[in-house]
């Protein structure tokens, strides 16, 4: 069923000798003119109107001597589409950056990034989005070219607890399967000077209502603001594996103010266990492998397009499927290892959190960091038991990928680690 037609992996070795660093960069990432927004079909090509806050896109590169990785995330719904990610890549290879993974917060206040400059794909009537997207891969590689320039001797920790602000709203066992483990990870100066935290949980950005067509970075924003405020230093959202997974509030934290505020004091909690070191064996071992699945339904029929368009709207649709050209989903995974002790998976898409549980439940010896909506987006992932129960989510008409295509990367996944530790 699968047809693995990238697998790209440069290994790079143990070298005592090699120097860990670390460099930060942000950029604004707000639109300044009216465009469709991302995230709830209902909308279909309505306009932003104005700004709730400003959306960012930061940056962390990881320097090893030999090899850099650069982890940055967005204050929009998705990662990149495969034309910007190829893109950037190519464009950040000579400042040494083996690596990247670019990831959305999922916000549903964001802007539409996939419409094209080309007749019924947005061309013309949606041109200031179509404009925003080629700018928005200017500012991606321009903030990685600095966060590599901005390399300094550095340290790192990190750390992870329990944090229950999140449920399953799709699952129907009981109990349902949750990922309720937030992961922070510090990096530092030599000289104890926080460079940037990362903070790594699961849950969808949707508490803002659908008919609020103001820009928001939602929840992962307050937090982050919260966490900046406190800490004194740039703070980043890595989400995780939120397909199925929604926020949990109480009656102290039903406004996204407060839930902000809220999450980030369990982040902070976290940071305050964090003891940040110098890598005993500096070093970024990376997998990237491309997937290519037929649909799990036949998406570009007349049928389900008039669908597509209905639910969305047509240029979207049209702009979408010039990715699929070949009538295949071509998913994305990154695998790196980070001085053989933090295991980053990148997915192009909203996986279950299953996915993220029985991977952690299997990988050796690493702290895993599950990152989804990454280096792209294709859609929900639900596990095989998921899909067999059917619902938004799991369905054919938002999942697209053939059943078991999550379970199937998964394993990839771990063999990728597997890989890299030298077990194979």
């Amino acid at each position: 069923m699968r047809i693995l037609i990238l697998a790209c992996a440069v290994l790079s070795g143990f070298a005592s000798a090699q120097e860990f660093k670390a460099g930060f960069a942000k950029r604004d990432i707000t639109p300044q003119k009216p465009m469709p927004m991302w995230g709830y079909g209902a909308r279909h090509d309505a306009l932003s109107v104005g700004v709730r806050d400003p959306l960012y896109a930061k940056c962390i590169v990881f320097d090893a001597g030999d090899k850099k990785l650069a982890v940055v995330t967005m204050d929009i719904g998705r990662g990149p589409t495969a034309v910007m990610i190829t893109a950037i890549r190519e464009a950040v290879v000579e400042n040494g950056v083996a690596y990247v993974l670019i990831s959305g917060s999922h916000t549903h206040h964001g802007p539409v990034i996939e419409l094209l400059d080309a007749p019924e794909k947005g061309q013309g009537k949606f041109q200031d989005a179509v404009d925003y997207t080629m700018h928005l891969q200017v500012t991606l590689i321009d903030v990685i070219k600095e966060a590599a320039s901005a390399t300094q001797p550095a340290k790192i920790g990190w750390g992870s607890a329990a944090v229950a602000m999140n449920r399953n709203r799709h699952d129907k066992t009981d109990p349902k399967p949750i990922d309720t483990e937030m992961s922070v990870v510090r990096v530092d100066g030599a000289n104890g000077t926080p460079i940037a935290l990362l903070v790594n949980y699961h849950a969808h950005p949707t508490r803002l209502p659908a008919d609020d067509l103001r820009y928001s970075a939602e929840w992962p924003g307050e937090m982050m603001k919260n966490v900046e405020s406190k800490f004194g230093a740039p703070c980043m959202f890595v989400q995780g594996a939120a397909g199925d997974l929604t926020t949990q509030s109480t009656e102290e934290t039903k406004t996204l103010e407060a839930f902000g505020a809220a999450i980030a004091g369990e982040a902070l909690k976290i940071n305050e266990t964090i003891t940040t070191a110098v890598p005993v064996a500096p070093s970024i071992k990376g997998i990237d492998n491309e997937f290519s699945y037929p649909t799990r339904s036949d998406i570009s029929s007349p049928a389900s397009q008039k669908l597509l368009k209905g639910a969305f709207f047509p240029e979207l649709v049209n702009a979408f499927m010039t990715e699929m050209g070949d009538k295949q989903i071509h998913p994305q995974l990154t695998s790196i290892l980070l001085n053989g002790e933090i295991f980053w998976v990148g997915v192009s898409g909203e996986y279950f959190c299953s996915h993220s549980l029985h991977l952690k439940e299997r990988a050796e010896g690493v702290k895993v960091i599950f990152q989804g909506y990454c280096n792209g987006h294709h859609m929900y992932f639900p596990t095989i038991e998921g899909a067999s129960q059917g619902g938004y989510g799991a369905d054919a008409s938002v999942s697209w990928v053939p059943l078991g295509a999550g379970e199937d990367i998964m394993d990839q996944a771990l063999i990728n680690l597997y890989k890299m530790q030298e077990k194979f």
